[in-house]
């Protein structure tokens, strides 16, 4: 049974405590992972294989690195549909991402002032692509792509092997695809923590991006500050904004896609009166017949579900801003005001044709997504994440001279005479 609310008769802490939350909620896992990084760190290569015996993620043989090699061979192997699929999906995110590379910038406030805003490329990036049970080649070509249009030299890939052993042939084609140059079958936070502080065989990164499970998502803040992270792109989540005019079975099914990612997925429904909503929860089990993961789906709409009904529009966008989905999917009347009233929202889905595997996979934006609330404060993986900018400042004496009487008062109002020093001993003579 999927938990019912009404949104009306929620209090301000009630509606909190649904709203504000976490992408790592439990603190076991946190607890949990940060003791894997911890051993990866200090243990290296070692810990990273006993880590990969007791969770899963390594190769058969207990090595890590796929040579290079294989990503061409793996590639041969796949069906040619499926490599021009995974060819088309990385033509359309190189397509979207072209346009974000930034520009450098030079700006002179005044006379003998120069200030650049100089854009660098990273050196080094990690990409965590999920694994293990079910294979995510999509999310190496989110990550690889914009890495690849921002300048990465080196795109390295950490990605769990299967059950068996082995490393999923799309996976390593879509590593040749986009370009990647290294790859380690490794999962969950082994793999962010090798990434992150390094081991013998495997040098660090300066970031780690992608998404990953509650593990994974939990080891890359563990690591923040090590080296840089992307966002905490955690388990999926959907919300589907829904009136009367919604089509209850699109509607469904757009629920249980991204249910289908684990257990822990999240899958909420705010609906504009109760009648749609029954409509909507009536045809998810007829859906479920057909699907081969119907029991992950099941498991996550049991722990994780949420309907809430509203009493209008307003009042289901008010609540999706508070929530601030990954995805949000909107069938309304009007949908380009709800498009308007939750601008927190990692990735929105407009409309009846347009469902969220269209931009998991196809459309060439970009799935790796901000969860757990944080699309307030985050936007999707863009180009812009694979760099940084640097400011070089160019003064002339001209410029000094001119900058000098606003250097010294905040110099002396904060106390800090020393700042003060630094200008007024190059207008000094030489002795």
């Amino acid at each position: 049974m999927i938990r019912t609310i009404k949104l009306s008769e929620l209090d301000a802490v009630a509606r909190r405590q649904l709203t504000r939350r976490s992408p790592v909620a439990d603190p076991i896992v946190r607890e949990r992972a940060r003791a894997i990084v911890a051993a990866v760190r200090d243990g290296g290569d070692a810990a990273v294989a006993e880590a990969s015996t007791r969770h899963g993620g390594g190769l058969g043989d207990g090595s890590f690195a796929v040579d290079r090699a294989e990503f061409t061979a793996a590639a041969n192997r796949i069906s040619p549909a499926l490599l021009a699929s995974l060819d088309a999906a990385h033509a359309a995110i190189t397509a979207v991402h072209k346009t974000q590379r930034p520009d450098s910038s030079i700006v002179s406030p005044m006379p003998g002032v120069e200030v650049t805003r100089q854009w660098s490329p990273l050196q080094r990036v990690g990409i965590y692509a999920p694994g293990g049970l079910a294979v995510y080649p999509s999310s190496v070509l989110m990550a690889a792509a914009p890495a690849a249009i921002a300048g990465v030299a080196e795109i390295v890939v950490a990605s769990p092997a299967r059950p068996d052993g082995t490393v999923s042939d799309v996976v390593l084609a879509a590593c040749a695809v986009a370009g990647v140059t290294e790859f380690y079958a490794i999962g969950g936070a082994q793999a962010v923590a090798a990434l992150a502080h390094g081991t013998e065989s495997i040098r660090p990164v300066d970031k780690i991006v992608g998404p990953g499970n509650a593990w994974v998502t939990a080891a890359k803040l563990e690591v923040f500050g090590v080296c840089g992270i992307d966002l905490p792109a955690g388990p999926s989540e959907a919300l589907e904004i829904v009136d009367d005019t919604a089509d209850p079975r699109v509607v469904a099914a757009d629920l249980i896609s991204q249910a289908e990612h684990g257990p822990d997925s999240v899958a909420v429904l705010v609906a504009v009166g109760a009648t749609v909503a029954e409509s909507v929860i009536a045809e998810i089990d007829p859906l479920l017949d057909r699907l081969e993961r119907s029991e992950i789906i099941r498991t996550a709409l049991e722990e994780n579900a949420l309907v809430a009904i509203a009493d209008g529009l307003e009042e289901a966008c008010d609540f999706a801003n508070e929530f601030a989905p990954e995805h949000l999917g909107i069938h309304t009347a009007t949908p380009e005001i709800a498009v308007d009233a939750v601008p927190a929202a990692g990735s929105v889905f407009v409309g009846r044709f347009a469902p969220h595997s269209a931009g998991d996979y196809a459309t060439g934006a970009n799935h790796v997504l901000p969860t757990g609330g944080l699309a307030r404060a985050y936007g999707p993986l863009s180009v812009e994440d694979f760099g940084s900018f640097r400011q070089v400042q160019r003064i002339t004496r001209e410029g000094l001279a001119a900058l000098r009487p606003t250097v010294t008062a905040i110099a002396q109002g904060e106390g800090l005479t020393a700042h003060r020093l630094a200008v007024d001993i190059r207008f000094e003579e030489a002795r």
